[in-house]
């Protein structure tokens, strides 16, 4: 993974932890504790490829969905 590849996962993860900060009323350090805690960081990185080609709006229902599946309770 060259340093440009690097940066833009950065940069996306960034957005989607701060617009799920948004979405369910949550600063954003709760946001990616939340996120951290219940997989979410990793759901990210591991399926950037794929979850970067959608809306943010779909990555954060991704989200929601993937953290609650691991025992998360943001419904």
């Amino acid at each position: 993974m060259d340093n440009r590849e690097i940066k833009n996962r950065i940069e996306y993860i960034v957005v989607c932890i701060s617009e799920f900060a948004k979405r369910f009323n949550l600063t954003t350090q709760q946001a990616y504790g939340y996120l951290h805690r219940f997989k979410g960081i990793d759901f990210l990185n591991e399926f950037y490829e794929v979850e970067h080609t959608q809306s943010i709006e779909s990555a954060v229902d991704d989200l929601q969905m993937y953290c609650y599946n691991n025992g998360g309770r943001i419904a």
